[in-house]
């Protein structure tokens, strides 16, 4: 088992670019290592994260690509089986990659969000896909429109998490579940995930090419930079 922390606890580990890079590499690297049978992936001091850093959104006015897709493309990609552990807040990439995670376990008090919109941005992540498969159409809508947040108890209920633990306890049972992966069988746990996702890989992967030339297009536009300044000017 490898475990892969987000580590920025001073930022409620808010995601930029150089993180980003970090954690896909480590979620490449555990599953090019034959030694590692599944991934557990987490948050640092008592957050799992609360999104990205908006300084790097201002940042992507002039860009081609968005830093967090790359990301969120290995994830959606490693042949092993990720499982995640969420304490605190799990805001905008925070929730959307949970949908690429196999396994998902969240303490009570976690809150969730799909800010998007409100900031002037369209989701990522191919949650526009993903999201209305798993919770239905108009849930995923009334999530992705209004960007409220939102507790463990329905992100449970709309299928984002296997479990709700008692708060400080997601790890443990994520590290648990991820320990009874490693102990069946390697090529048949394998060639499961691999049918599970493979069904509809490429229409994911073509999703999270569209948002991501729709997202830098809100990125650079006006509503997106008012929202920022607004943002700033509050801190």
């Amino acid at each position: 088992m490898c475990l892969i922390g987000i580590n920025r606890p001073e930022r409620r580990n808010a995601l930029d670019t150089v993180t980003y890079v970090q954690l896909g590499e480590a979620l490449q690297a555990a599953d090019d290592d034959v030694g590692v049978r599944a991934i557990v992936l987490t948050g640092e001091g008592g957050h799992f994260t609360a999104g990205n850093d908006l300084a790097d959104f201002q940042r992507l006015k002039d860009a081609d690509a968005v830093p967090g897709i790359g990301f969120l493309r290995i994830l959606a990609t490693v042949s092993k089986p990720v499982v995640a552990a969420v304490e605190g807040y799990a805001i905008g990439i925070g929730t959307t990659l949970l949908l690429h995670c196999d396994l998902a376990y969240a303490g009570r008090s976690s809150k969730f969000r799909l800010p998007f919109v409100g900031l002037g941005l369209c989701p990522e992540g191919a949650s526009t896909y993903l999201l209305p498969r798993l919770a239905g159409s108009k849930v995923a809508a009334n999530l992705l429109f209004f960007g409220e947040p939102f507790l463990a108890d329905t992100a449970r209920e709309i299928g984002l998490l296997n479990e709700v633990v008692e708060d400080g306890t997601a790890l443990e049972r994520a590290i648990e579940r991820a320990e009874a992966l490693a102990r069946l069988p390697v090529q048949a746990l394998a060639t499961t995930k691999r049918l599970l996702v493979e069904q509809q890989r490429d229409k994911v992967g073509q999703i999270m090419d569209a948002e991501e030339k729709d997202f830098l297009r809100c990125c650079a536009g006006q509503e997106a930079q008012t929202a920022f300044s607004s943002f700033f000017a509050k801190k």
